[in-house]
Protein backbone atom coordinates (compact mmCIF):
# COMPACT_ATOMS: atom_id res chain seq x y z
CA UNK A 1 0.00 0.00 0.00
CA UNK A 2 1.21 3.50 -0.76
CA UNK A 3 1.04 5.87 1.99
CA UNK A 4 0.67 9.63 2.13
CA UNK A 5 2.49 10.62 5.64
CA UNK A 6 1.07 14.27 5.58
CA UNK A 7 3.26 16.83 7.26
CA UNK A 8 2.92 18.62 9.58
CA UNK A 9 1.01 15.80 11.45
CA UNK A 10 0.89 14.77 15.73
CA UNK A 11 1.87 16.90 18.53
CA UNK A 12 2.16 20.71 18.49
CA UNK A 13 4.53 21.97 21.08
CA UNK A 14 1.82 23.08 23.55
CA UNK A 15 1.00 19.36 23.87
CA UNK A 16 4.70 18.32 24.25
CA UNK A 17 5.74 21.22 26.89
CA UNK A 18 2.20 19.87 29.20
CA UNK A 19 3.35 16.19 28.93
CA UNK A 20 6.91 16.77 29.59
CA UNK A 21 6.01 18.72 32.26
CA UNK A 22 4.00 16.67 34.15
CA UNK A 23 6.75 14.17 33.44
CA UNK A 24 9.06 15.93 35.13
CA UNK A 25 7.15 16.85 38.13
CA UNK A 26 6.31 13.13 38.66
CA UNK A 27 9.96 11.98 38.69
CA UNK A 28 10.70 14.69 40.86
CA UNK A 29 10.74 13.05 44.32
CA UNK A 30 10.31 16.47 46.29
CA UNK A 31 6.87 16.97 44.44
CA UNK A 32 4.13 16.59 47.03
CA UNK A 33 2.03 13.57 46.44
CA UNK A 34 -0.21 12.47 45.32
CA UNK A 35 0.02 14.06 41.81
CA UNK A 36 -3.37 14.39 40.00
CA UNK A 37 -3.98 16.01 36.85
CA UNK A 38 -7.58 18.30 36.72
CA UNK A 39 -8.65 16.44 33.94
CA UNK A 40 -7.17 14.97 31.27
CA UNK A 41 -3.75 16.50 30.13
CA UNK A 42 -4.44 16.20 26.57
CA UNK A 43 -7.70 14.95 24.89
CA UNK A 44 -5.82 11.61 23.91
CA UNK A 45 -5.59 7.87 26.29
CA UNK A 46 -2.50 7.24 25.35
CA UNK A 47 -0.60 10.33 26.75
CA UNK A 48 -3.05 9.55 29.73
CA UNK A 49 -1.94 6.01 30.39
CA UNK A 50 1.50 6.93 29.86
CA UNK A 51 1.37 9.85 32.72
CA UNK A 52 -0.56 7.28 35.06
CA UNK A 53 2.28 4.94 34.92
CA UNK A 54 4.47 7.33 36.25
CA UNK A 55 1.92 7.24 39.54
CA UNK A 56 -0.11 10.63 38.27
CA UNK A 57 -3.90 10.45 38.48
CA UNK A 58 -5.87 11.64 36.75
CA UNK A 59 -9.30 12.96 37.33
CA UNK A 60 -11.87 12.78 34.40
CA UNK A 61 -14.59 15.03 34.00
CA UNK A 62 -15.95 18.08 32.23
CA UNK A 63 -16.40 20.44 35.47
CA UNK A 64 -12.98 21.79 36.92
CA UNK A 65 -14.31 22.82 40.32
CA UNK A 66 -16.51 19.49 40.73
CA UNK A 67 -12.84 17.50 39.73
CA UNK A 68 -11.03 19.89 42.28
CA UNK A 69 -13.25 18.99 44.82
CA UNK A 70 -12.05 15.68 45.25
CA UNK A 71 -8.92 16.58 45.88
CA UNK A 72 -7.22 17.37 49.05
CA UNK A 73 -3.96 17.37 49.70
CA UNK A 74 -0.90 16.65 47.36
CA UNK A 75 -0.36 18.43 43.74
CA UNK A 76 -2.39 19.31 40.82
CA UNK A 77 -1.73 19.68 37.42
CA UNK A 78 -3.56 22.17 35.30
CA UNK A 79 -4.29 20.99 31.38
CA UNK A 80 -2.93 22.09 28.25
CA UNK A 81 -6.63 23.46 27.98
CA UNK A 82 -6.47 26.04 30.44
CA UNK A 83 -8.78 26.59 33.91
CA UNK A 84 -10.55 29.89 35.22
CA UNK A 85 -9.32 31.88 37.57
CA UNK A 86 -11.79 30.77 40.35
CA UNK A 87 -9.87 27.19 40.00
CA UNK A 88 -6.53 28.76 40.65
CA UNK A 89 -8.05 30.08 43.57
CA UNK A 90 -9.57 27.40 45.05
CA UNK A 91 -7.02 25.37 44.33
CA UNK A 92 -4.33 27.74 46.19
CA UNK A 93 -6.90 27.57 48.97
CA UNK A 94 -6.22 24.37 49.80
CA UNK A 95 -2.80 24.57 50.05
CA UNK A 96 -2.24 22.41 46.83
CA UNK A 97 0.97 22.56 45.00
CA UNK A 98 -0.09 23.96 41.88
CA UNK A 99 1.50 23.01 38.11
CA UNK A 100 0.45 25.23 34.97
CA UNK A 101 0.46 23.30 31.72
CA UNK A 102 -1.67 25.71 29.84
CA UNK A 103 -0.95 25.45 25.60
CA UNK A 104 0.99 29.10 25.77
CA UNK A 105 -1.68 30.07 22.93
CA UNK A 106 -4.73 29.23 25.04
CA UNK A 107 -3.23 31.71 27.33
CA UNK A 108 -3.14 34.31 24.88
CA UNK A 109 -6.81 33.93 24.43
CA UNK A 110 -7.37 34.18 27.94
CA UNK A 111 -5.14 37.30 28.19
CA UNK A 112 -6.96 38.86 25.55
CA UNK A 113 -10.16 38.37 26.88
CA UNK A 114 -9.19 40.45 30.21
CA UNK A 115 -8.26 43.05 28.10
CA UNK A 116 -11.15 43.23 26.09
CA UNK A 117 -13.76 43.72 29.20
CA UNK A 118 -11.29 45.64 30.84
CA UNK A 119 -11.87 47.80 27.92
CA UNK A 120 -15.81 47.70 28.08
CA UNK A 121 -16.47 44.94 25.38
CA UNK A 122 -18.68 41.89 25.44
CA UNK A 123 -16.78 38.98 23.72
CA UNK A 124 -18.97 36.27 21.61
CA UNK A 125 -16.62 33.18 21.71
CA UNK A 126 -16.83 31.04 19.14
CA UNK A 127 -15.74 27.47 21.36
CA UNK A 128 -17.48 23.97 21.41
CA UNK A 129 -19.89 23.48 24.30
CA UNK A 130 -18.78 21.02 27.35
CA UNK A 131 -14.91 21.56 25.82
CA UNK A 132 -12.82 22.91 28.57
CA UNK A 133 -10.78 25.57 26.60
CA UNK A 134 -14.01 27.45 26.64
CA UNK A 135 -14.83 26.79 30.60
CA UNK A 136 -11.84 28.51 31.54
CA UNK A 137 -11.87 30.83 29.00
CA UNK A 138 -15.31 32.16 29.98
CA UNK A 139 -14.32 32.21 33.78
CA UNK A 140 -11.54 35.47 33.11
CA UNK A 141 -15.15 37.44 32.72
CA UNK A 142 -18.41 35.65 33.96
CA UNK A 143 -21.19 37.20 32.38
CA UNK A 144 -19.15 39.33 29.76
CA UNK A 145 -18.04 36.17 27.86
CA UNK A 146 -20.58 34.38 25.74
CA UNK A 147 -19.72 30.56 23.88
CA UNK A 148 -21.67 30.47 20.70
CA UNK A 149 -21.09 27.05 18.56
CA UNK A 150 -23.53 27.48 15.46
CA UNK A 151 -25.18 30.53 13.72
CA UNK A 152 -28.27 29.81 15.84
CA UNK A 153 -26.65 30.39 18.89
CA UNK A 154 -25.59 34.13 17.57
CA UNK A 155 -29.27 34.82 17.24
CA UNK A 156 -29.89 33.86 20.40
CA UNK A 157 -27.46 36.55 21.89
CA UNK A 158 -29.44 39.51 23.16
CA UNK A 159 -26.69 42.16 23.56
CA UNK A 160 -26.76 45.53 23.14
CA UNK A 161 -23.41 46.85 24.63
CA UNK A 162 -21.86 49.19 22.12
CA UNK A 163 -18.64 47.11 22.31
CA UNK A 164 -18.47 43.44 20.84
CA UNK A 165 -15.38 41.67 20.44
CA UNK A 166 -14.95 37.87 18.75
CA UNK A 167 -13.03 35.53 20.12
CA UNK A 168 -12.13 31.47 19.50
CA UNK A 169 -10.91 28.45 20.77
CA UNK A 170 -7.87 27.44 19.33
CA UNK A 171 -8.38 23.85 17.86
CA UNK A 172 -11.49 24.81 15.99
CA UNK A 173 -11.44 24.52 11.92
CA UNK A 174 -10.71 28.06 10.74
CA UNK A 175 -13.90 27.02 7.88
CA UNK A 176 -16.13 26.42 10.67
CA UNK A 177 -15.32 29.44 12.62
CA UNK A 178 -15.40 31.89 9.33
CA UNK A 179 -19.00 31.09 8.70
CA UNK A 180 -19.94 31.74 12.30
CA UNK A 181 -17.87 34.99 12.56
CA UNK A 182 -19.26 35.71 9.39
CA UNK A 183 -22.79 35.71 11.07
CA UNK A 184 -21.61 37.37 13.95
CA UNK A 185 -20.24 40.17 11.69
CA UNK A 186 -23.75 40.06 10.05
CA UNK A 187 -25.44 40.87 13.68
CA UNK A 188 -23.18 42.73 14.88
CA UNK A 189 -21.47 45.11 12.52
CA UNK A 190 -19.48 46.79 15.04
CA UNK A 191 -17.79 43.28 15.99
CA UNK A 192 -13.47 43.40 16.50
CA UNK A 193 -12.75 40.07 15.38
CA UNK A 194 -9.64 38.19 16.99
CA UNK A 195 -9.22 34.73 15.35
CA UNK A 196 -7.46 32.96 17.96
CA UNK A 197 -7.00 29.43 16.32
CA UNK A 198 -3.35 28.19 16.80
CA UNK A 199 -0.56 28.13 14.23
CA UNK A 200 -0.26 24.27 14.67
CA UNK A 201 -3.84 24.00 14.56
CA UNK A 202 -3.97 25.40 11.16
CA UNK A 203 -1.14 24.04 9.72
CA UNK A 204 -2.19 20.40 9.90
CA UNK A 205 -5.21 21.41 8.89
CA UNK A 206 -4.10 23.01 5.80
CA UNK A 207 -1.61 20.48 5.39
CA UNK A 208 -4.73 17.91 5.66
CA UNK A 209 -6.10 19.17 2.38
CA UNK A 210 -3.51 20.04 0.54
CA UNK A 211 -1.36 17.14 0.46
CA UNK A 212 -4.33 14.35 -0.05
CA UNK A 213 -5.22 14.58 -3.69
CA UNK A 214 -3.52 11.60 -4.72
CA UNK A 215 -5.24 9.46 -2.01
CA UNK A 216 -8.18 7.50 -2.04
CA UNK A 217 -8.76 7.20 1.56
CA UNK A 218 -7.38 9.63 4.38
CA UNK A 219 -6.54 8.17 7.90
CA UNK A 220 -6.96 10.55 11.02
CA UNK A 221 -5.29 9.15 13.76
CA UNK A 222 -6.34 10.25 17.35
CA UNK A 223 -9.02 10.08 20.38
CA UNK A 224 -12.69 10.79 19.71
CA UNK A 225 -12.37 13.26 22.67
CA UNK A 226 -9.92 15.33 20.77
CA UNK A 227 -11.87 18.27 19.21
CA UNK A 228 -8.79 19.14 16.84
CA UNK A 229 -8.26 15.52 15.85
CA UNK A 230 -12.42 15.46 14.38
CA UNK A 231 -11.87 18.53 13.13
CA UNK A 232 -8.79 16.80 10.70
CA UNK A 233 -11.22 14.49 9.55
CA UNK A 234 -14.12 17.15 8.68
CA UNK A 235 -11.92 19.47 7.16
CA UNK A 236 -10.13 16.75 5.01
CA UNK A 237 -14.42 14.97 3.87
CA UNK A 238 -15.43 18.74 2.89
CA UNK A 239 -12.23 20.94 1.98
CA UNK A 240 -10.10 18.41 0.36
CA UNK A 241 -13.43 16.04 -0.49
CA UNK A 242 -11.85 13.00 0.44
CA UNK A 243 -12.96 10.00 2.75
CA UNK A 244 -11.51 9.79 5.71
CA UNK A 245 -11.99 7.82 8.99
CA UNK A 246 -10.95 8.48 12.64
CA UNK A 247 -8.98 5.67 14.56
CA UNK A 248 -7.42 5.78 17.87
CA UNK A 249 -4.68 2.99 16.25
CA UNK A 250 -3.84 -0.06 14.45
CA UNK A 251 -6.72 -1.92 16.59
CA UNK A 252 -9.52 0.32 14.60
CA UNK A 253 -8.50 -0.53 11.26
CA UNK A 254 -10.22 -3.05 8.85
CA UNK A 255 -8.52 -4.53 5.96
CA UNK A 256 -11.55 -4.30 3.98
CA UNK A 257 -11.51 -0.51 3.91
CA UNK A 258 -8.72 -0.67 1.13
CA UNK A 259 -9.95 -3.48 -1.23
CA UNK A 260 -9.40 -1.82 -4.61
CA UNK A 261 -7.33 1.16 -2.91
CA UNK A 262 -4.02 1.72 -3.84
CA UNK A 263 -3.15 4.97 -1.91
CA UNK A 264 -3.84 6.26 1.69
CA UNK A 265 -2.62 9.32 3.52
CA UNK A 266 -2.32 9.77 7.21
CA UNK A 267 -2.12 12.23 9.21
CA UNK A 268 -2.82 12.85 13.35
CA UNK A 269 -4.04 15.07 15.61
CA UNK A 270 -1.90 17.68 18.21
CA UNK A 271 -2.44 15.62 21.10
CA UNK A 272 -1.48 11.80 19.11
CA UNK A 273 1.77 10.23 20.34
CA UNK A 274 3.82 9.62 17.34
CA UNK A 275 4.68 5.81 18.02
CA UNK A 276 0.69 5.39 17.91
CA UNK A 277 0.82 6.65 14.50
CA UNK A 278 4.24 5.53 13.88
CA UNK A 279 2.09 1.57 13.97
CA UNK A 280 -0.53 3.13 11.88
CA UNK A 281 1.61 4.02 8.92
CA UNK A 282 3.58 0.41 9.29
CA UNK A 283 0.65 -1.21 9.14
CA UNK A 284 -0.52 0.02 5.89
CA UNK A 285 2.72 0.27 4.12
CA UNK A 286 2.68 -3.88 4.92
CA UNK A 287 -0.57 -3.98 3.44
CA UNK A 288 -0.92 -5.68 -0.40
CA UNK A 289 -3.39 -3.42 -2.45
CA UNK A 290 -6.36 -5.85 -3.03
CA UNK A 291 -9.01 -5.55 -6.17
CA UNK A 292 -12.22 -4.09 -5.39
CA UNK A 293 -14.78 -7.02 -4.89
CA UNK A 294 -17.10 -8.17 -7.30
CA UNK A 295 -20.51 -6.75 -7.34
Amino acid sequence: MRVIKISPRGYCYGVVDAIQMAKRVARDPNVPRPIHVLGQIVHNHHAVESLNALGIVTLDGSARMALLDRISEGTVIFTAHGVSPAIKTAAAAKGLNCIDATCPDVTKTHDLVISLVSQGYEVIYVGKTGHPEPEGVIGEAPGHVHLVETSDDVDKLKLTAPLIAVATQTTLSRWDTASVIDHIKDRYPQAVVNNDICHATHERQEAATTQVSEADLVLVVGDERSNNSKRLVQVVQEIAGKPARLIDSVDDIDPAWFNGLSTVAVTSGSSTPTEITRAVIQLLEALEPLPAAAN
